[in-house]
């Protein structure tokens, strides 16, 4: 565990996070030259800079090569020391004598970003002309066997918080994760955005204010004259006059973003785009 170790804690969560979802430690075969395992992540074009940004968190290590649209590195003693946590007898595996390594949410930004969706179910009330939006969190994990995911699902409780339910799926081993409520695709959207605010590529399963306008100009297009309606939308809710103040007195006093959301009930990149506005107006 020597160079597993050795890496930053930010390090050590994404890789194992990137390695459980899009990533794979490359096989030596038989009278293979190599003396270590090597990494590689395929990548669709429209997750390139997403690539690019996970890339820069270990110089030196990844790089990309676009003709093949991969991000990998060379034969390293790292991951061969990590095969045998993440495999067995050819299939991949939840790595669970690592999982008390993963306590940071960097751990579930590769996990997400990579193996998950923010889904929207939408139902309209033609009669009100009001269309509802109700986001969920995936997890595509249908790869690992139930009982792995009954540990991973366990483990993202006890350490973030996050309760997942296993669902059903007719293709791999029969199982992924899903939120358990709209409240906690809020509350796992606000744990990760200090994280995916750096990662603009990706703010469409990450960004939910972002998403949410996105899903109404495109709503409204075939709906003109229908009203959107977020579950929870209070949190949406425009801004009053005495929050505003707030927001000004606590950025001028150095509080962080994250702070001024939870002083407020409100999500993290609600104050964020809020903070962007009053600095366009010249307020702050």
């Amino acid at each position: 565990m020597e160079k597993f170790l050795n890496l930053s804690s930010i390090q050590r969560n994404l890789l194992v996070g990137s390695i459980l979802g899009d990533g794979e430690i490359t096989k030596i075969y038989r009278n293979s030259r190599r003396k270590n395992h090597s990494y590689r992540e395929h990548y669709g074009l429209e997750q390139e800079n997403y690539r690019i940004w996970k890339a820069t968190f270990f110089p030196g290590l990844f790089y990309l090569t676009k003709k093949s649209q991969t991000m990998r590195s060379k034969s390293d003693p790292l991951f061969t020391e990590l095969f045998p946590y993440f495999y067995s007898n050819r299939s991949k595996q939840v790595p669970i004598k690592l999982l008390k390594y993963c306590t940071s949410p960097y751990f579930l930004t590769a996990l997400y970003l990579d193996d998950g969706s923010l889904s929207i179910s939408k139902r309209i009330n033609h009669r009100n002309k009001k269309i509802y939006l109700t986001p969920h969190i995936y997890l595509y994990l249908q790869s690992y066997p139930k009982e792995q995911l009954e540990v991973l699902k366990q483990h993202i409780l006890d350490t973030f918080q996050i309760e997942f339910n296993l669902n059903k799926r007719r293709d791999g081993h029969g199982y992924i994760l899903k939120g358990t409520s709209t409240d906690l695709t809020y509350n796992f959207l606000n744990l990760l955005s200090p994280i995916t605010l750096t990662c603009e590529s990706m703010y469409y399963k990450s960004n939910w204010e972002w998403r949410l306008k996105r899903e109404e100009q495109e709503l409204l297009k075939q709906f003109p004259n229908y009203q959107i309606v977020a579950s929870s939308s209070s949190r949406f809710k425009n801004f009053t006059e005495d929050e505003v103040r707030k927001i000004i007195l606590l950025k001028r006093s150095g509080v962080k973003d994250k702070d001024i959301a939870k002083s407020l009930c409100r999500s993290y990149w609600s104050v964020v785009y809020k903070i962007r506005e009053l600095r366009l107006e010249g307020i702050l």
